[in-house]
């Protein structure tokens, strides 16, 4: 195990420098930013996506090119927002994600996003092995254990830094691009028919392909990925730098993005040219290998189709290993040797794979395919949410946080692909229960399952709203906190800490204080900031959270001054309540503590915690609890 990272992809973070002059022609700026989205966009057109632009194309024709079109404008969306993160906070979206949400939901998160990177790398395994089998008659069940190889690619590639895996990556997919152009050229598509499928159209029969076309796109951990790509550039971090990175990573998506989607357009016209036209629906990636070259009349046809399919699982092979590196060490600081971070992603593909290939034999790769594409869907909700979060946060993002308009479009596309996904997910949930045998036990251990992920996903929806709903509720103006008169003569403790949260509450909870004073004690006023900002940022915070407290708390100390206690001052903290109202009782070596009860209940303790508990369970001295 190395030393815990600070950073996104510590060994090539910000190693990339961007010319500074401004004599450079836009061009070549823009290819010092270029790279990061051409990594991202291996996701989308990943063998996964192959499975079901197949099916789609050779069932409807050219009816959904325009799901293609909609899903990769979201996609754009989605990586763009991704890509603005890891600019301008600095932190990837899983490092956003352990700084802002507690450690059992950034644990939940972190275990979510290990089952999609091995729900992506089974693709990945999978379409590895079929190329394998295609070109040289490799049997599947090897050709998945010959893929446990490739880490030597990886390791090797890593050692040329950060511009040659961009290489090597970029390469790779011009490979599969120009194998299906060439396929297309001699398939000769109805370009009439093209066009017309632009315009959306929908019927019952073509809902779930379309669905499973659209949950096949956007792949969430590409969220990630991205926002920790673009930190490997070294741009100007000042607002005029971070403007600039903004504006060549949004270019950079869109070019990227859309090659990717003349990829996936390529192969689901393909599919229609050469198999809807004769009637014969493909389910199968060895399927349309086989009918390619009978149907079109070239053996070369067939040979493309697999070397592009070998490309396509190396390509993304690479990234997912990245992916994992990057959510590895955000949600959970722990950085590994990338051998090993390999093996472990790799195995979690590989397992399954041999187990249900050795059971079912070579014709289950379509349902293992299937499997893998149901398991990202059910992840893309838990990174689309906190990312919108996040960019959506002035906190966070300053200057640069999502206006109203693209708050409203990121909302309408978390929740047409929420939608869109959790069809699918019911739709293969109640298969199973109508199956008989393994997959009705599958899908009966699934229910529990999916309701408590959908729980799980309504609280990191809800939390910060909740959140700002409190601070809004809350009256930091109090003209008269304490009502003037003589305080109480009790005197017991010497150093009195007050915990106050800029609430109605807080004027009992000092009268109480006060009437412990005796004529030397010192009164240590506590108040910490919560918001993202201070979450993300402590100290550093600067937000209007941050500027109310400083305030709030100099208003008290002015009125207990008024009421002859002149002792006193106080301790602005930030972020998590419980462990900064203790570390500051710890610091000031205070002889008691005095704090409000939470005042809620129920859900609101899961959503906003209880802070008592976690203070009187780390301190040794008196707290008093004032209600």
């Amino acid at each position: 195990m190395l030393e815990e990272p600070t950073v996104s992809l510590s060994d090539v973070h910000r190693s990339i420098p961007i010319p500074q002059d401004k004599r450079y022609s836009v061009i070549r700026r823009l290819l010092a930013f270029s790279g990061p989205a051409y990594l991202v966009s291996v996701g989308y057109i990943d063998p996964g996506n192959w499975a079901t632009d197949l099916e789609g194309g050779s069932r409807f024709g050219y009816d959904l090119i325009w799901v293609l079109v909609m899903a990769n404008l979201m996609a754009i969306l989605l990586q763009t927002l991704s890509a603005r993160l890891g600019i301008v906070s600095g932190r990837d979206l899983a490092q956003a994600c352990r700084d802002h949400y507690s450690k059992p939901v950034s644990f939940v998160l972190w275990m979510l996003s290990e089952i999609a990177i091995g729900a992506c790398d089974l693709a990945e395994v999978l379409g590895t092995a079929i190329a394998l089998n295609l070109l040289f008659g490799l049997q599947l069940i090897y050709g998945v254990i010959l893929t446990a190889f490739d880490v030597l690619l990886l390791l090797g590639l890593q050692r040329l830094g950060m511009r040659k895996i961009e290489s090597v990556i970029v390469t790779l997919v011009f490979i599969i691009g120009a194998a299906f152009f060439i396929e297309m050229f001699f398939a000769k598509p109805d370009l009439g028919g093209i066009v017309a499928g632009i315009v959306p159209k929908l019927n019952d029969q073509s809902l779930f392909v379309a669905i499973g076309i659209l949950g096949a796109t956007v792949m969430p951990h590409n969220l990630y990925l991205h926002s920790a790509l673009v930190q490997t550039r070294h741009f100007a971090d000042t607002p005029e730098g971070k403007r600039e990175a903004c504006k060549f990573n949004l270019l950079d998506s869109t070019i990227a993005l859309n090659g990717s989607l003349l990829i996936n357009g390529a192969i689901l016209v393909l599919a229609a040219a050469v198999f809807f036209s004769h009637k014969i629906i493909v389910t199968d990636i060895a399927q349309a290998y086989q009918l390619l070259s009978p149907m079109m009349g070239r053996k070369i046809a067939s040979i493309l189709f697999a070397v592009a399919l070998l490309a396509s699982g190396q390509s993304s092979t690479i990234t997912g290993t990245m992916a994992g590196q990057i959510v590895m060490e955000g949600f959970i600081r722990l950085r590994i040797r990338p051998v090993f971070r390999r093996l472990f992603t790799r195995a979690l593909a590989i397992i399954p794979a041999v187990l249900v290939l050795s059971l079912a034999g070579d014709g289950s790769t379509y349902y293992l395919l299937l499997l893998s594409q149901v398991l990202l869907s059910m992840q893309l909700a838990f990174a689309i949410i906190p990312l919108i979060h996040f960019t959506s946060a002035r906190e966070i993002m300053g200057e640069f946080a999502n206006r109203v308009w693209v708050r409203v479009l990121a909302w309408l596309t978390a929740a047409v692909i929420i939608v869109l996904n959790a069809q699918l997910l019911f739709a293969s949930e109640r298969d199973a229960l109508a199956s008989s045998g393994t997959m009705r036990i599958l899908g009966l251990l699934g229910l529990p399952v999916l309701m408590a992920l959908g729980i799980f996903l309504l609280y990191i929806a809800i939390a910060p709203f909740v959140r700002k709903w409190r601070e809004v509720g809350k009256t930091p103006e109090i003209e008269r906190l304490i009502p003037v008169g003589t305080p109480p003569t009790a005197r017991a403790f010497h150093r009195i800490g007050v915990a106050v949260e800029r609430s109605e509450r807080d004027e009992a909870v000092v009268h109480r204080a006060l009437a412990l004073a005796g004529p030397t004690a010192e009164i240590v006023l506590i108040h910490v900031s919560v918001s993202v900002g201070a979450d993300v940022f402590g100290k550093e915070s600067s937000d209007s959270s941050a500027r109310l407290g400083k305030g709030y708390l100099r208003s008290i100390e002015e009125e207990v001054r008024t009421l002859g206690v002149t002792n006193v001052h106080s301790h602005l903290g930030f972020g998590d309540v419980s462990k900064e109202i203790v570390r500051i009782a710890q610091e000031e070596k205070l002889d008691v503590l005095v704090m409000g009860a939470h005042g809620h209940r129920g859900l609101e303790d899961l959503v906003l915690g209880v802070t008592i508990s976690g203070v009187r369970h780390a301190l040794d001295i008196p707290i008093l609890v004032v209600k």
